[in-house]
C-alpha cells in the first residue's frame, strides 16, 4: 500500500472534503478547520485543520467559544500527522481532555482490484457454531446494539442509539448508508458493528465492533469485519477504515489492515 497516497485520500475524502453524514447535521469549514455540527444527541466536532503556531491558539479559542455558545460538548479529533507538533499539549491547556490514542488502520477489500487486500483465508474461516449474523433494520435491532455496546465497553450507548435510529428513520438528506450488524449466540447478543458508507468517498468506515466478554477469542469480531468487508467491496468501496483500539489492533493486523496514522480525542465540556 502506498501509505502517502493513501493518507492524502483520507484526508481529502473523510476530514477536509467531509460532508454532512446524517439527518440535521452540517459541515462547515471556518478558515483552517473543517467543523461537524450536530445534533444535541449527536457527535459534534473539528474533523480536520490546518494550523502552524502562530494561529492555532485562536483557533482553539474560536472553536471553543462557537461549540459553547450552542451548549454542547464537542471534540477535536486530532491526528498523528496534523501540526503543529505541540497541537496536543495547547488543546490540554485550553482545558480539553485527552482520550485514548487509536491507530487509523486502513485495508483494501478482496476483490476490488487492489494489489492488496483481505485475502488472509482466516477471514472465511467459520463463525463458531450457534452464532449467526443479523442485520439491523429495525428500532429492536437497535437496542441488540446498543446492549452489546454497553457490555463490551461499559459505557453509556445514548448517542449510538441516536444515530442508528436516524440512519433507520429514512429521512437522511445528503447521508450515505448506515450498515449495522448484531451477532446472536440463540437469542443472546454477543457481538455488533457497523459500517457507515458515504456517496463519493472511498472508505468505507467501520466502527463499533465490540464482542461481550466470555465470548471473545472464537473469531466473532473477524466474522464481523468479513462481513462488512464484503458488502464494501459489492459496493465498490476500494478501501476500508478502522479507528483501532489496542485490543483491535492486532488482530486487524493479522487480517490484512496497515497502520495509517493515530487519532486522538481531545474532548470539552462547557462549564455551566
Amino acid at each position: 500500500m502506498d501509505h502517502a497516497k493513501v493518507l492524502r485520500l483520507f484526508d481529502q475524502d473523510m476530514r477536509e472534503g467531509a460532508r454532512p453524514d446524517g439527518p440535521g447535521v452540517r459541515v462547515e469549514r471556518v478558515g483552517p478547520v473543517v467543523r461537524r455540527i450536530g445534533t444535541e444527541q449527536g457527535w459534534n466536532g473539528v474533523l480536520w485543520s490546518s494550523l502552524d503556531a502562530a494561529g492555532a491558539d485562536a483557533a482553539i479559542a474560536e472553536q471553543t467559544r462557537y461549540f459553547t455558545g450552542l451548549g454542547r460538548s464537542f471534540e477535536w479529533k486530532l491526528y498523528g500527522h496534523d501540526g503543529p507538533a505541540d497541537l496536543g499539549r495547547r488543546l490540554l491547556a485550553a482545558g480539553f481532555t485527552a482520550e485514548p490514542e487509536e491507530t487509523v488502520m486502513v485495508a483494501e477489500p478482496a476483490g476490488t482490484g487492489g494489489p492488496g487486500g483481505l485475502t488472509d483465508p482466516a477471514l472465511d474461516a467459520a463463525r463458531p457454531d450457534g452464532v449467526r449474523i443479523v442485520p439491523v433494520t429495525d428500532p429492536a435491532g437497535v437496542d441488540l446494539v446498543a446492549d452489546v455496546h454497553e457490555r463490551a465497553f461499559g459505557t453509556d450507548s445514548t448517542r449510538l442509539r441516536h444515530d442508528l435510529l436516524a440512519g433507520l428513520s429514512g429521512d437522511a438528506g445528503t447521508a450515505g448508508d448506515v450498515v449495522a450488524v448484531v451477532a446472536l449466540a440463540g437469542t443472546e447478543p454477543v457481538s455488533a458493528a457497523r459500517m457507515e458508507l458515504l456517496p463519493g468517498t472511498r472508505f468505507a468506515g467501520l466502527w463499533g465492533g465490540g464482542t461481550v466478554e466470555g465470548w471473545r477469542g472464537r473469531g466473532i469480531y473477524r466474522a464481523l469485519v468479513a462481513h462488512r468487508a464484503r458488502i464494501a467491496a459489492e459496493r465498490g468501496y476500494p478501501y476500508l477504515q478502522v479507528d483501532a483500539s489496542d485490543m483491535s489492533r492486532p488482530i486487524l493486523a493479522r487480517l490484512g489492515f496497515e497502520p495509517l496514522t493515530t487519532t486522538t480525542p481531545y474532548v470539552y465540556e462547557p462549564t455551566v
